[in-house]
């Protein structure tokens, strides 16, 4: 037998080398060293999780912080309703596009690498964001933030895989729900704070994520330590050119088609067929790519594709919610920007309670699928729910309805990504974990586009039956492009506004009712398979897991279980010799 790398040929093994203070390790903390793919106690990675979650953080406020800023921005830039639109939407198909981009590179570079790199990315946009002195500009560094967030919302996912077993990941992916949960509610209320302080206003939302930034990229250089990939390097450029530019020219049509230009257009025929061209030539292109970005193989993975259909329809109630409630509670109720984002709170309340909760239950038993088919019914029930509501009813049993939904998205969201990554070869978790965010993405922009317009109509109609039943012409509140602020109306016509949103929110949820029921057939089907206690080497992919210590000590931990092995096999004694 040929002995493994780091063995004399004489077949008596070196002793192992450790870091300083290792051996003085407890009992429990080697048990931890051994579950964790990259060697770390539970405290080592709790200190790298708090870095990731900062980063995660600081990318997620970026886009609720700006909401309540917006008009001011608009203003003070002599912007127009587009630029409004396109605010949100760059920042968004940015972080749509790069995705697949950024999963593909951490299964060939250095991951802790490609954090930090997304980190500065986000940084340099959002510090050139700040010094806009147009809305061309600002909408230019918006993509630049949007190039970061995507790097940052796949690349945490797969450092926490690097790190954590399939069976432990669950509860930690509860503290991902909690940070986008608390991010969700924060955002927006500290973004109407800093927009009304003397010397900032509105730049001060993109500065106030630089100082965060700084301290997320320390406490990563000094904590994190993923399993080093070693493989040969091959960088499919067209692949990842061609699969950009067809998401965006597909996302540009939905989130355009039917304002700016009609759905039957030359601007549709143009965008929807180039779209699809392009991503057809992707798809010829991956099929021949040595290393292509989004690997076909991973479509012959009924629970891959599951948890992707999943995500994808999911990802439309997640992204497009915090907007109807926005809508419901300024437009249709005709409350204040700040107390609107307080109402939110039950619902992403609900998300990170039972993110952390249901996160904890799947690390214990290591059952994950009955969790999913009760988010998704929770989720479809609260959009039924809320398809009952209007301007009058009670605010505490919006706020139940509500918090159905948060609770299901908190138990389906981070947990579908879980189940796709445990059915992964190690070869593959990164670009694994990035499809699915990446679909969960292309579903909610695409989906919150559709809703939006679906929602222009309604409002559209309701406001001209109520003007005419009030005896007002229909053009009252003018084109019905742009968006009413009820508090400048008469009573009357405010009340007209406020029935319209209202009613059209209503109609809303209840048309994206049946995405949650799309989403449960799929997870239906999903194999329910036990979660793997320790993260295995597939596909014949060398993943040496090395942790530098200070003084330049390194534990190579899969060479310690080959070693382990061959002594087994060769009759050698399992420690090391003194």
């Amino acid at each position: 037998m040929t002995p493994p790398p780091g063995l004399p040929p004489g077949g008596q093994p070196h002793a192992v080398t450790r870091a300083p203070g290792s051996d003085h390790d407890s009992a429990e903390e080697r048990r931890q060293r051994r579950a964790s793919p990259a060697g770390l106690t539970h405290r080592e990675t709790m200190r790298a999780l708090s870095g990731l979650l900062l980063a995660l953080f600081v990318s997620m406020i970026s886009s609720t912080i700006v909401t309540n800023a917006l008009p001011r921005i608009i203003s003070d830039l002599h912007g127009s309703s587009t630029s409004y639109t396109w605010m949100i939407t760059a920042t968004l198909l940015a972080m749509t596009a790069t995705t697949p981009i950024w999963g593909k590179l951490a299964d060939l570079f250095n991951r802790k690498v490609l954090v930090q790199t997304a980190l500065g990315i986000f940084v340099g946009g959002s510090l050139l964001a700040g010094l806009s002195t147009s809305t061309s500009m600002l909408i230019a560094f918006r993509v630049v933030q949007g190039v970061g967030v995507g790097g940052l919302s796949a690349l945490v996912q797969i450092a926490i895989a690097a790190m954590i077993a399939p069976r432990e990941r669950g509860r930690y992916n509860g503290y991902l729900g909690a940070t986008f949960a608390v991010s969700t509610v924060s955002g927006p209320l500290i973004g109407g704070v800093i927009v009304d302080i003397p010397g900032l206003g509105w730049r001060g939302c993109f500065y106030l994520s630089l100082p965060i930034a700084i301290v997320a990229f320390v406490i990563l250089q000094r904590t994190l330590r993923l399993p080093t990939v070693r493989r040969e390097i091959s960088i499919d450029y067209a692949g990842a050119t061609l699969i950009a530019a067809g998401v965006s020219a597909l996302l540009i049509w939905t989130s355009l088609a039917g304002s700016s230009f009609p759905w039957a257009s030359a601007q549709t025929a143009l965008l929807l067929g180039g779209g699809l061209t392009l991503l057809a030539v992707a798809v010829w292109v991956e099929t021949r790519a040595t290393e292509p970005i989004v690997p076909l193989r991973l479509f012959r993975n009924r629970t891959i594709v599951l948890a992707v259909a999943a995500s994808a329809c999911l990802g439309t109630v997640m992204y497009s919610a915090n907007l109807l409630f926005s809508q419901y509670f300024q437009l249709g109720r005709g409350e204040s920007p700040v107390l609107s984002g307080l109402l939110t709170v039950p619902m992403v309340g609900g998300l990170a309670v039972s993110s952390l909760v249901v996160g904890g239950a799947i690390s214990r038993t290591g059952y994950w699928k009955r969790y999913l088919i009760a988010g998704t019914i929770l989720i479809g029930t609260g959009l039924v729910l809320l398809s009952t509501i209007s301007e009058h009813t009670n605010l505490v049993a919006v706020s139940v309805f509500a918090s159905l939904v948060g609770a299901g998205l908190g138990m389906t969201q981070q947990n579908l990504v879980l189940a796709a990554q445990n059915s992964a070869d190690a070869a593959d978790l990164g670009v694994t974990s990035s499809t699915v965010a990446f679909f969960r993405s292309v579903g909610g922009t695409s989906g919150v586009a559709a809703l939006g317009a679906l929602l222009a109509h309604r409002v559209s109609v309701s406001s001209v039956s109520g003007l005419r039943s009030h005896g007002l012409p229909a053009d009252t509140l003018g084109d019905g492009r742009s968006v009413p602020d009820p508090t400048a109306l008469p009573g009357p016509v405010a009340d007209v506004v406020h029935h319209a949103y209202g009613l059209g929110v209503s109609d809303v949820f209840l048309a994206s009712a049946p995405l949650a029921l799309l989403a449960l057939v799929a997870v239906l089907f999903v194999p329910a398979t036990r979660l793997r206690s320790s993260a295995g080497v597939a596909g014949g992919e060398r993943v040496t897991p090395e942790r530098a210590h200070p003084g330049g000590a390194v534990t190579d931990l899969d060479e310690d279980v080959e070693r382990t092995a061959w002594r087994a096999a060769a009759g050698v004694s399992a420690e090391p010799a003194p």
